[in-house]
């Protein structure tokens, strides 16, 4: 309803790191006004901790599963990487994380090339049993962009929440039977900003100083591309709260949600659930890859029945998102 302080919410890291620095300042110089920088710190420091962590691991007996997030990138198949061996290496990095339950996000599929059957492959290669993908758009009958979940485990029941906002983005669940328990596994791709190359373009000459008087327009055109993002972000963040409010089963939410961990669309879909970087994350939680934002905005929230016993962000990608791991156990 209003969109304005949607912006200091991207910016928040920013606005606590000058908070800091105005109070160290003010203790330097013994003014009273370090008492606001102080009252101004406190009040900050549980949202700062949605973006840093230092979480111990520690060792349990107790059987675990994992769930991972990955925002695939419809595995390179343009070649933005310039590498015919990157398709290949996303795979390899699955593999190697060898997740029991998979999230992913920009997902492709080819029924007619075998090189890019994503769901054989993905199936043999980490020998998840039972897939459930949705599509946002099909091209040629067999061509298919949208998301998926992929599992060790069997899946029972399965559905979609369309978002009609947008082409590129939905969200999908699949009930899953995990040791005699049922889970329900959302797997949601919220609204992007879609920054064009000229916009992108802009960003970088500002970040190294070569555009010293910001010209207006292009400003203005980055401004009106995050408001349309908000306001869309929020009508398909309400419609997946809702949805879960009736849900029966104890929740795992995975996704992109093109979003900070000082969002409304972050606020909303933690009333009820809990956020495994902040359970048991460990250092700056970066999930995107390219240049900006540089924030977190890839998330494994669950249910408070579960307990995350571990949650880890690779140190490596091959897209424009980080690979995210959170391992559970399920209560006695």
């Amino acid at each position: 309803m209003f969109w304005i302080p949607a912006f200091f919410g991207l910016a928040f890291p920013f606005i606590f790191i000058l908070n800091l620095i105005f109070t160290l300042f003010w203790l330097i110089q013994f003014k009273r006004t370090i008492l606001l920088g102080l009252l101004t710190v406190f009040i900050s420091v549980p949202m700062a901790l949605r973006y840093i962590q230092f979480s111990k691991i520690k060792k349990t007996e107790n059987k675990t599963f994992k769930v991972v997030s990955y925002n695939s990138m419809l595995f390179d198949l343009y070649n933005w990487s310039n590498n015919k061996k990157n398709r290949q290496n996303i795979f390899n990095q699955l593999s190697e994380i060898n997740p029991d339950i998979l999230c992913l996000q920009e997902f492709y599929t080819s029924e007619d090339i075998d090189d890019f059957n994503n769901i054989d492959t993905l199936k043999n290669l980490l020998k998840t049993k039972y897939h459930y993908a949705d599509y946002s758009v099909t091209l040629r009958k067999n061509d298919h962009w949208g998301v998926a979940i992929f599992s060790k485990y069997k899946i029972i029941n399965q559905g979609k929440l369309e978002f009609k906002t947008s082409l590129n983005n939905l969200c999908i669940y699949s009930d899953i039977v995990i040791n005699n328990d049922t889970i329900r596994v959302y797997n949601i791709h919220l609204q992007s900003i879609s920054f064009s190359k000229e916009d992108t373009k802009f960003f970088e000459e500002v970040l190294l100083e070569k555009k010293i008087n910001i010209e207006l327009e292009q400003s203005k055109n980055i401004v009106r591309r995050l408001k349309r993002a908000f306001l869309k972000r929020a009508v398909q963040a309400k419609l997946v709260s809702d949805h879960m409010q009736n849900c029966k089963y104890k929740i795992i939410l995975c996704g992109d949600f093109n979003d900070t961990p000082a969002s409304y669309t972050y606020n909303l879909l933690t009333k009820k659930l809990k956020d495994s970087f902040i359970e048991k994350g460990n250092g700056f939680g970066r999930t995107y890859a390219g240049k900006w934002p540089k924030f977190r905005i890839d998330y494994v929230l669950h249910d408070e029945k579960l307990k995350c016993v571990e949650h880890t962000i690779s140190s490596e990608t091959y897209t424009d998102h980080y690979p995210i791991s959170s391992k559970f156990i399920l209560p006695n």
